[in-house]
């Protein structure tokens, strides 16, 4: 197979799309800039046949299942009524504890998270009934068990019931961050830099409601950095949430996204020899202080109750202290049962029960000279609990 026998042509995916489904409907948000650009952004960047082929198998698996939630919306008349009621939202630089903290704040029986298995099928099975189980479920349980020698395991541990990112949900609306490394390529980065990304969370809601129908939940956590670019549009489609904001020296940060960026570019796009790797760490340290001086100025103009910090060292050395400190904040009652349940969850997941992730941050051109100037805005201000 060569690079050229691999189209990224959007007519042929979304005719492709089509004719796996049997539905046409795509809805009314507009999709079709995001999915050329996203396209042309593979197209360019991606060499490696077999590489090629996964990312545009990915996006015909998009477009599909974008046209079944549409489906479910126009046939499921009850989805529109749930209500999302005063979301939490964790946010703050990738690798801060982010995903730690809401695997644990999830652990509690009241409060409900975006599941891996959920972004992978948002759209309910034909015909089935809330709290059914989903007939595609066993097979993600059994494809991620497969994976658990993986490197990308050892950064950032999955199962089918662990919560995701957000970020899995808006690569339906051809918007957002996608993979997380197509934001480290152009044209798809400086497309994205100028997106109004109200319409992106208005669909999140939407996917939310549906998997709301699908099993309900009460306390509402979600989770992404990404979301440091969207505080201004998650309170527009989200009048009544709330944000946990995880902090962590960005020298440590910089270089564990780096890795984790390889790792994750490598298992889709394949070969990444093309690829020069000083830029893309670069690219990357910039994206990340882009998205932190970006947030943060968004937060300025809320008030400061909206919000709770914590240090990722605060979180390794006291959870259950953090998860006392945001139930406090929010107002959240933590009864024995979630105490319980959370520490439970502590118990069976260590530091490092997954592997150690080991990263060189030479190997992405970078020095901790370059990371501290950019992100002294940040590491300077005293107001931010920062710690490794």
């Amino acid at each position: 197979m060569t690079e050229e026998a691999v189209s990224f042509a959007d007519d042929w995916l979304i005719d492709e799309a089509k004719r796996q489904t049997g539905f046409d409907d795509f809805g009314d948000l507009p999709f079709r800039e995001g999915l050329k650009v996203l396209l042309e952004t593979y197209d360019q960047n991606i060499k490696d046949p077999e590489g090629r082929q996964r990312c545009r198998d990915r996006v015909v698996m998009q477009l599909a299942t974008r046209l079944k939630c549409e489906n479910a919306f126009k046939t499921i008349p009850e989805i529109t009524e749930q209500e999302i009621v005063a979301p939490i939202f964790v946010t703050g630089l990738p690798r801060s504890g982010t995903s730690a903290l809401l695997n644990l704040l999830v652990a509690a029986p009241d409060n409900r998270g975006l599941l891996q298995w959920e972004v992978q099928f948002p759209d309910p099975w034909p015909d089935s009934q809330p709290g059914q189980e989903d007939p595609r479920y066993p097979y993600l349980v059994k494809a991620l068990e497969e994976t658990r020698n993986s490197d990308f395991a050892k950064i950032h541990y999955i199962d089918a019931d662990t919560p995701e990112e957000c970020v899995l949900l808006h690569a339906h609306a051809f918007d957002g961050v996608q993979l997380g490394f197509e934001i480290m390529l152009e044209p798809y980065r400086s497309w994205l830099l100028q997106r109004d990304l109200e319409p992106m969370y208005a669909y999140q809601k939407r996917q939310m409601q549906m998997l709301n129908w699908r099993n309900p939940g009460n306390q509402w956590l979600l989770k992404a950095p990404a979301h440091m670019w969207g505080i201004d549009a998650i309170m527009k489609v989200f009048p009544d949430a709330r944000f946990i904001w995880c902090h962590r020296d960005p020298q440590a940060v910089v270089p564990s996204i780096n890795s984790m960026n390889k790792v994750v570019m490598g298992m889709y796009a394949g070969d990444l020899s093309h690829f020069d790797p000083s830029a893309i760490g670069q690219a990357v340290m910039d994206w990340y202080a882009l998205s932190l001086e970006k947030g943060l100025s968004q937060r300025d103009k809320l008030p400061p109750e909206l919000f709770v910090d914590c240090s990722q060292r605060e979180f390794v050395d006291q959870p259950l202290a953090v998860v006392e400190k945001v139930y406090a904040a929010f107002g959240l009652a933590l009864g024995e049962e979630s105490q319980a349940a959370m520490q439970a969850h502590i118990d069976a997941n260590p530091k490092g029960k997954h592997g150690k992730h080991e990263y060189n941050l030479a190997e992405y051109g970078l020095t901790q000279e370059l990371i501290a100037d950019r992100f002294a805005f940040y590491t300077d201000d005293k107001h931010w609990p920062i710690s490794d």
